[in-house]
């Protein structure tokens, strides 16, 4: 089976390095630095012009915990017929009881929504109480897969929940792992859990091409001349070390 690598990015030059490094999907987001927030509808169109490969979008419209009210809810909605009239191919998505439970009657209303589309469900799953029960509830929603790191802080570590829950989806729902993939363990995690999909975003940053450093203004908190970027070695390495295995 053909291993498929989802690359997370949030603008549009990396697409086109994803796409050159080896993706076979792209997780299109906005602000990854706070695990990746809805993509702008600019962005949405322009990767729908320039990607050869499927793009997802993140429906997520704020950074936090995933536990919406209904003004998220709203935001959510228009964000998901944005996705639809530029031409996208899918959402993910993931919100939360106050228990730690997937909020069935919203994600089902966001599912409505996405009618045509295919459906991810994110690593909101790794702040459930009970991933068992998760597992069915995205199932019955019908989404395609699910992206999760085995409840740790990375996919590594949670091998052997992965291992579980391909074990116990079966052919039902795809688990996708995710969080701190490298070219360094993506062999180990495969190998040791079944996982047949795998997510990564291969961040850097490279310096701002511009020539005048003068001001001592600054947009917020971070390096306004570092740019973060997808890291093209990064992907590639991953994507030869997964050619290279047995099919």
């Amino acid at each position: 089976m053909t291993m498929e690598i989802e690359v997370c990015i949030d603008n549009i030059e990396s697409l086109h390095t994803a796409q050159k490094a080896g993706a076979t999907r792209i997780e299109l987001c906005s602000s990854l630095a706070v695990g990746g927030l809805t993509p702008s509808i600019g962005l949405m169109r322009q990767a729908a012009l320039h990607a050869h490969v499927p793009v997802y979008a993140m429906i997520r419209p704020r950074q936090g915990d995933f536990l919406f009210n209904d003004g998220d809810l709203a935001v959510m909605l228009d964000d998901i017929r944005a996705v639809k009239e530029s031409g996208l191919h899918g959402i993910v998505i993931g919100c939360l009881t106050p228990n730690g439970e997937v909020d069935m009657p919203m994600c089902q209303q966001l599912v409505d929504a996405a009618n045509g589309l295919g459906i991810t469900f994110h690593r909101a799953i790794d702040q459930c109480v009970d991933y068992h029960a998760a597992l069915d509830n995205i199932i019955a929603l019908g989404c395609e897969r699910v992206l999760t790191s085995g409840l740790e802080a990375s996919a590594h570590q949670g091998i052997n929940t992965l291992k579980e829950m391909v074990n116990y989806c079966g052919d039902r729902l795809s688990i996708m792992a995710g969080a701190g993939v490298s070219a360094q363990n993506v062999s180990s995690i495969i190998r040791n859990s079944g996982v047949q999909e795998i997510h990564l975003s291969g961040k850097t940053t490279r310096p701002s091409y511009m020539t005048n450093f003068s001001s001592a203004a600054s947009m917020g908190s971070v390096d306004d001349f570092a740019i973060p970027v997808t890291d093209y070695d990064k992907i590639a390495a991953v994507s030869v070390m997964l050619k290279g295995r047995p099919q």
